[in-house]
């Protein structure tokens, strides 16, 4: 994991330079997984995945089963959603200094790490139903490439948020460094600043000196004894 500290985000407060951002696997997988797949899958049943035989009926391209549309465009949308939450998440991760609230957010990442498996029967569902769907059912081949790319970028998806989950339970296993962290980090509060030191090793600290005199001086000697003169 790259960093040092919570979780592998850095120490808590710093913020993120975009470019060392975007050159995060994290990033590259979210990015894979948000703006080509999910939408692929989304845009692709919703323009094209439908079609009429006949009639102004219209009817999936997957075998005529309405569910697996639905599915499709369901698994798709969500995914393109979360992809989208969890990307601007990833970017203020480095900006939360409660250590709470950071392992909340890879709790959360991993919690929504079992649409990796809802992409997995979404490439199930629809090649299962594209196997059966016949060709009188698809004139001209009408959506058969929305098809066939529905089918291929589920299953692209499936290897993405996987690699996603990796990453989030490797976080998760790192844990945090609690000598980077004061009581208020742990809190989310603040950090405060401490009075300045006045112990010698300071180096900042001025030092005045003031001046006392001895407790026997020439001055309290006692007088000589002077012989009178006659």
């Amino acid at each position: 994991m790259d960093g040092v500290g919570s979780f592998g985000a850095g120490r808590t407060g710093s913020t993120m330079d975009p470019i060392t951002f975007a050159k995060q696997p994290q990033t590259i997988l979210r990015v894979l997984s948000w703006q080509i797949f999910s939408l692929v899958v989304f845009a692709s049943i919703v323009n094209e995945g439908y079609v009429n035989i006949g009639s102004e009926r219209l009817h999936c391209v997957f075998n005529k089963n309405a569910d697996a549309c639905n599915y499709g465009v369901f698994v798709g949308l969500v995914g393109l959603l979360a992809c989208s939450f969890f990307f601007l998440l990833d970017y203020k991760f480095s900006s939360i200094s409660s250590v709470k609230d950071r392992k909340k957010a890879v709790m959360l990442e991993i919690g929504f790490s079992f649409w990796t498996f809802l992409y997995f029967v979404s490439f199930c569902f629809l090649a299962n139903q594209w196997s059966r769907t016949t060709p009188d059912e698809l004139p001209l081949n009408q959506g058969a490439d929305a098809a066939r790319a529905a089918i291929a970028f589920s299953f692209f998806s499936i290897i993405t948020w996987a690699g996603l989950t990796v990453r989030a339970v490797q976080k998760y296993l790192l844990g945090t460094d609690m000598t980077l962290f004061t009581t208020e980090h742990m809190d989310g509060g603040a950090p405060t600043q401490p009075y300045p030191s006045n112990s010698p090793e300071g180096g900042n600290t001025e030092t005045t000196e003031t001046y006392q005199s001895p407790p026997f001086t020439e001055n309290n000697a006692a007088p000589t004894y002077q012989v009178p003169i006659y």
